[in-house]
Order: C-alpha cells, then sequence, then structure tokens
C-alpha cells in the first residue's frame, strides 16, 4: 500500500480546522423573536422547547438575550391585541410590531428585521384578503393584487418605527414589488428587503403556527405557497423577486430545501438567506429528548449544511444555542 494521495493526512487535530471549507460564526445567524400584545408575562411556546413568546414590555430584555450570544440581528413575529379580516392590526400605528421595533431600536443594538405578513393578523390565518367562498370552495384563496396594497402598508409602518430590514412572506405575486414602491414614496428608500423568494407549502411549519397563532381557520396554502415537488420553479418566483428590486433572497425551508439553496446562490449574485424551520428545530428536539442524537452537535452539523449549501444568512431558531459555543 503506498498511496500518494491521502486524504486522511489533513483530518488531524490541528491541521483539520485550517483546512475546513465551512464555518459558522454568529454574525450568520438571525434570531427570530415572538412579542405578544395579549399577555403580561412570559409564555413558554410547548413545541418549541426553550422559547417564548414575550409581552412588549419584555421585548427590549429578550433581545439583549439574543445580542449576548454575540448573535447581532434578529427577526420580530407579532401577535396582535386583537384580529379581523383584513388583518388591520399589522399595519397600525400602535401594533405589536411597531412598538417592539421602536423600544428596541432605541434601547439596543440589535439589528431589526420585521416580518411582513398578514396570517398573524387575520381571524381567518390566511396570508391577505381571502375571496369570498374561500371557506366552503377555494379557487385561489387569497386575493393577490388585493392584498398588495396591505403588504406595502405593513412595511412603511414598520420602517417608520425603525425597522432596518422588512421580510415579506406571503408569496404573494409581486409583492417585492409593491413594497419597494411602497417604501420608496414613503421616504424609505434605504430600507432594504429580505424577500421569502422561495417559500414552499411545508409540513415543517407546525409548531411556528402555535408560536405566532397564525394557523388558517380553514383549508390551506397550496394555492400561494409553492409546491414541494417544484425545483426549477423556484429559480422563476427568485428571478421575478429580484426583477422587482429585492435585496436579499430567503429559501424556506432550509433542510428540506438545499437543493434550492444551492440553486440560488449559483443562479444570483445576491446575498442568500435560508430559514431552518420550526420543525426542524422541533424535530431534533423530540429526537435528543428520546435520547437517540446528542441536540448540540446535531444543531451545528444542521446549520454548517445550511451554511455549506450556499446560504449567507441564516434564520433558525437554534441561533443563540449555537452562537455560545461558536
Amino acid at each position: 500500500m503506498n498511496f500518494t494521495d491521502r486524504p486522511r493526512r489533513l483530518r488531524r487535530d490541528g491541521v483539520r480546522e485550517l483546512v475546513s471549507e465551512t464555518s459558522l460564526a454568529p454574525e450568520d445567524l438571525i434570531a427570530p423573536v415572538f412579542v405578544d400584545a395579549t399577555t403580561d408575562e412570559r409564555v413558554p411556546i410547548q413545541s418549541m422547547p426553550g422559547h417564548e413568546r414575550v409581552p412588549i414590555d419584555q421585548a427590549v430584555d429578550r433581545v439583549e438575550e439574543v445580542l449576548a450570544t454575540g448573535v447581532e440581528a434578529v427577526m420580530l413575529f407579532g401577535i396582535p391585541e386583537s384580529k379581523d379580516a383584513q388583518g388591520s392590526r399589522a399595519w397600525a400605528e400602535d401594533g405589536v410590531v411597531q412598538e417592539a421595533t421602536r423600544r428596541i431600536t432605541a434601547e439596543t443594538d440589535a439589528y431589526v428585521i420585521t416580518d411582513v405578513c398578514l396570517c398573524e393578523y387575520t381571524d381567518h390565518g390566511h396570508c391577505g384578503v381571502v375571496e369570498e367562498t374561500a371557506a366552503e370552495d377555494p379557487d385561489l384563496t387569497v386575493k393577490n393584487d388585493e392584498t398588495l396594497d396591505l403588504l406595502g402598508k405593513i412595511a412603511v409602518s414598520q420602517a417608520e418605527a425603525g425597522a432596518e430590514m422588512v421580510a415579506p412572506s406571503s408569496m404573494t405575486d409581486g409583492m417585492v414589488g409593491a413594497i419597494r414602491e411602497a417604501l420608496d414614496d414613503a421616504g424609505f428608500s434605504d430600507v432594504p428587503i429580505m424577500s421569502y423568494a422561495a417559500k414552499y407549502e411545508s409540513s415543517f411549519y407546525g409548531p411556528f403556527r402555535d408560536a405566532a397563532d397564525g394557523a388558517p381557520a380553514f383549508g390551506d396554502r397550496r394555492h400561494y405557497q409553492m409546491d414541494p415537488a417544484n425545483r426549477e420553479e423556484a429559480t422563476r418566483e427568485v428571478r421575478l423577486d429580484v426583477e422587482q428590486g429585492a435585496d436579499v433572497l430567503m429559501v424556506k425551508p432550509a433542510l428540506p430545501y438545499l437543493d434550492i439553496v444551492r440553486d440560488v446562490d449559483r443562479e444570483f449574485d445576491y446575498p442568500v438567506a435560508a430559514y431552518n424551520v420550526s420543525g426542524e428545530y422541533a424535530m431534533l428536539h423530540a429526537a435528543a429528548e428520546k435520547g437517540w442524537l446528542d441536540l448540540d452537535a446535531a444543531a451545528t452539523e444542521s446549520l454548517l449544511s445550511i451554511k455549506r449549501a450556499g446560504a449567507d444568512l441564516i434564520l433558525t431558531y437554534f441561533a443563540e444555542d449555537v452562537a455560545r459555543r461558536l
């Protein structure tokens, strides 16, 4: 045995780290934060161990906890005090995300990103204005063009409150263009858009719907979120968002769609984000509770795989735990 090429030579301690191709850093991560206008105390999210809904008065404290781990950016999701058919609390000046954003930007150094969607704010749980027959016999469920104006209003209200980036997640055709136009017209041309450019109708969202109280009251979201079977369509979706002015391109979910992350990274010269969603988080916790895997090691390996696939940014519920170990 006289091999010239022996890859194991570079796997010894000391040199292994020097030749490592992919690395994670706290600044690669974005931590989701749930702010709840209906409570005066922190409420554990049962399906997402270690995470809580926090009242507005504790939003700053919660973000300070994130910053202490080295993570620099947060994504705010809101649970409003009331809901209606249009989701009007989503763009209210005194809305839960708007008020939390003002406090967090005034009192911390966090980079604040806000979710632009309606599902947490509508009494029907869908991501826009629904058609009249949606509950009984839906055709497209959400009226696309009627929803665009509302998304623009949400983004402007969040920018006025101090949001440093907005992130539309509704998969409404034309959403990036409508939001870009609304922001520019309101004097916020410097506020970037991180578009959920390829968001799939996934079974991995279940725990988030507990966390954000945003499950549909009827039907599902197949009429506006992408078919998990489709890969080439993702490139088309992303290209449309680029043409409309997106600054960062997100793929959601992450782990079951690493091929999409890779495709977007190769095709487009833009920062790529991936959302390591609630179901991905919850299943690792469940397996660890059974003693079937090491949670810390599995979480880090999962995020490394997302980064290796081509993501520059990772939105993940593991952000704080992994950042502490980096």
